[in-house]
């Protein structure tokens, strides 16, 4: 429990992004489900990637651009709200 990511909801409240291979044996992708469906039940913030032809990191080259696009994506639209502030 100490470990688990979901027993610290309350305390996630900034943009999160979660990219997950679907055939990952450390972290399951039913895990991150969860994790994302919480955080959207509490109106945070979340995007999620899931790539059904990974496993833990990123083995493909078209995956690895896909991710890297997805990132840059993410930071930007957050970064811009942060400087606007």
């Amino acid at each position: 429990i100490e470990y688990s990511p979901i027993t610290y909801l309350e305390s996630m409240i900034k943009p999160m992004l979660v990219i997950q291979g679907a055939n990952d044996p450390r972290v399951v992708k039913e895990e991150s489900d969860q994790i994302v469906q919480a955080l959207k039940d509490k109106g945070r913030d979340v995007d999620y990637m899931l790539l059904e032809n990974e496993g833990h990191g990123f083995s493909k080259k078209e995956n690895e651009i896909a991710v890297y696009q997805k990132i840059l994506s993410f930071l930007n639209r957050f970064t811009a709200v942060t400087e606007k502030v």
